[in-house]
């Protein structure tokens, strides 16, 4: 077992409790949340309370920003003091947390409170809690330097059970879910078993497009795609089904879990190909827990090759694809690859940059 950066920081800080504060922050979250949705209606929760840099803040999201500063002031450790990240807090700044810290942060904490508003604001699907946490000030942590990272599934009203899953670097999954509807909140173990197919037929795979913007520059390099790997139309019936779950943790869960066979999101090339604003892309919140598809033996990548890099911020635009095994990113990179240049190609002159 490597040796974890955090054994290198003043007043040695435990991953594991780090990963256990993480998952009760979460699970109080995700009971405010529910708390929340039961006393309000939809209309209530999808008002646009404001716009950020990063995103737009609906009712529900700004419902929990002071939840989660709170529960970090009362329950995180003072011997190591965080930098908090989180949409929704870029006027404030960076927050270091606890404030009565007398030192400066050794750790990085990133949140992305509620992944997949727009989904739960309407009841429609489960939105997802994400956080991750690495060691250094916010200044110098990245993403691909996460520790520590949790993810807790914020469920519907029809739904019941909530999953919640969390990593140390290097020791895998801890998986888990409950019964929101029992006070006592009984957990039972979760089996995350991702796909072990050798092909795509017959399977979910996609890339997101959930708004207008790019959605059909990203539609046509998905047909050009799947036309070059399993021949479209050669079957009276599709081969390939598209599923459009508008939260990043949310598409990570379903690669995890053996329900899709790729997942990856394109948006920034897209836009800037097309001359238009990046902020309805994937951001470093959106993508904090993918370290917890790593562990769980799915391939997480730039699409371009490489690890998914980006700094601990929440307005850097990420590009990135999700395979459940080796087998099938072998299949995807070449040809996924060589689509993606000829969209670099077509963006306006000053505005390429590989996304962090």
């Amino acid at each position: 077992m490597s040796v974890s950066p955090f054994s290198r920081l003043p007043n040695y800080v435990d991953p594991e409790h780090v990963r256990v504060l993480l998952c009760r922050m979460q699970a109080a979250l995700r009971d405010c949340i529910i708390e929340e949705r039961n006393s309000k209606q939809n209309d209530e929760l999808a008002a646009v309370a404001e716009q950020t840099p990063a995103d737009t803040i609906y009712a529900i999201d700004k419902a929990v920003e002071q939840v989660v500063v709170d529960w970090l002031e009362a329950n995180w450790p003072s011997r190591w003091p965080i930098h908090l990240v989180m949409e929704g807090l870029e006027e404030r700044g960076t927050i270091l947390l606890p404030s009565s810290s007398k030192t400066e942060a050794v750790m990085t904490l990133i949140i992305d409170p509620v992944d997949g508003t727009r989904g739960l604001m309407y009841d429609k699907r489960a939105a997802w809690c994400l956080s991750g946490v690495a060691a250094g000030p916010s200044d110098v942590a990245r993403v691909e330097h996460i520790e520590v990272a949790a993810m807790t599934e914020l469920p519907t009203s029809r739904q019941w059970r909530s999953d919640q899953i969390s990593a140390v670097r290097g020791r895998g999954l801890v998986a888990e879910s409950c019964d929101v509807r029992d006070p006592a909140h009984p957990v039972r173990p979760v089996r995350m078993m991702p796909s072990r197919a050798k092909d795509y037929r017959h399977s979910f795979a996609s890339f997101s497009k959930f708004f207008p913007e790019g959605r059909v520059m990203t539609a046509q390099l998905e047909e050009t795609l799947w036309e070059r790997i399993v021949g479209l139309g050669s079957s009276p019936s599709p081969v390939i089904f598209d599923d459009q779950y508008i939260s990043t943790g949310g598409q990570l869960y379903e690669i995890m879990c053996g329900h899709d066979r790729l997942v990856g999101d394109l948006r920034p090339y897209a836009l800037r190909a097309l001359g238009l604003e990046t902020t309805l892309v994937c951001h470093p919140y959106d993508i904090c827990t993918e370290m917890l598809a790593r562990e769980a033996g799915c391939i997480v990548e730039h699409p371009l090759n490489g690890p998914v890099s980006a700094p601990m911020d929440t307005t850097t635009a990420v590009c990135w694809v999700a395979y459940p095994n080796e087998e099938l990113a072998r299949i995807v990179r070449p040809v996924l690859a060589d689509l993606v240049h000829e969209i670099k190609l077509l963006a306006p002159r000053g505005m390429v940059r590989r996304p962090e």
